[in-house]
């Protein structure tokens, strides 16, 4: 197994906090003691590793998530001598993990190995979604989201009632803010400020009514958006921009998931189309 660690960041909203990311692949390596501001999570994709914590060792698998607190003395490194591990990680403030909740303090986890494989899947599809493209809003509807199901699922914090009063007028004012806004759309957590709601709240009423979290509802409305100008002529690098995509490769990204094709082979079809 070739090593490689790589390093990524993410902003939560235009203007929000950054959340750093890892991507790992260690044949041999291990790690020095050492402790982290924030809590480590991370999800072992491949391999074993074996971590020093809390005066024992703990063991990961494929599709185990692993949760370290903030300040907690470690290290890591291989199950056995002639065995590597890869696994993907993030380190999030408490905060990003009370969000929507009771707890009066930092969520504690009992057991720093946490079996839960429908909640592994997600944070694995999500870090590897944003460490290729670190879009504000969708790290904004992902990551905030999933910190508080860890939490609400796994921690000693009691989580606040799922119903939120209204959910369909704030689904409906968030959603008119996003499209009113396209290129530059407000962070999730100002909106939830005006509205009076956590984010999780807002997030918790937007996904009950859309059926989507607010960054899958923007990139579809922003696809529905860039057919338009391909239609008219231009080039996917210059639609991609126009409507709020970072890049034509998250145009093709989302284009592709939304209508099966890239964005220059459906222009290419309609201008055909046009041609008959």
């Amino acid at each position: 197994m070739a090593e490689q660690a790589r390093w990524t960041r993410a902003r939560l909203g235009r203007c929000g906090p950054s959340l750093d990311m890892l991507t790992a692949r260690f044949d041999k390596h291990v790690y020095a003691p050492h402790t982290h501001a924030e809590f480590s999570i991370g999800v072992c994709v491949g391999g074993s590793e074996v971590i020093a914590y809390r005066g024992g060792h703990i063991s990961t698998g494929p599709g185990s998530i692993v949760v370290l607190a903030p300040g907690e003395m470690h290290t890591g490194g291989p199950a056995t001598p002639t065995d590597g591990y890869a696994y993907r990680a993030l380190y999030a403030t408490p905060s990003l993990l009370s969000d929507g909740t009771l707890t009066l303090g930092t969520p504690h986890f009992r057991d720093p190995v946490v079996n839960d494989p429908e909640l592994a899947a997600a944070f694995r599809h999500a870090h590897t979604d944003l460490a290729a493209c670190p879009d504000p809003l969708e790290a904004e509807s992902r990551l905030p989201w999933l910190l508080t199901a860890l939490s609400h699922r796994h921690s000693t914090a009691r989580p606040a009632p799922d119903r939120v009063p209204g959910a369909g007028g704030v689904a409906l004012l968030v959603r008119d803010r996003l499209a009113d806004e396209l290129t530059a759309p407000p962070s999730l957590a100002d909106l939830a400020a005006d509205l009076g709601l956590s984010r999780y709240q807002l997030l918790r009423a937007f996904r009950t009514t859309m059926g989507v979290p607010p960054y899958a509802w923007l990139a579809q409305y922003r696809v529905d958006r860039a057919r338009g100008l391909l239609e008219a002529g231009l080039r996917p690098a210059e639609v991609a921009t126009s409507v709020g995509f970072a890049d034509q490769a998250h145009l093709t990204r989302w284009f592709r998931r939304v209508l099966g094709v890239t964005p220059a082979a459906y222009r290419n079809s309609v201008q055909d189309a046009a041609r008959v």
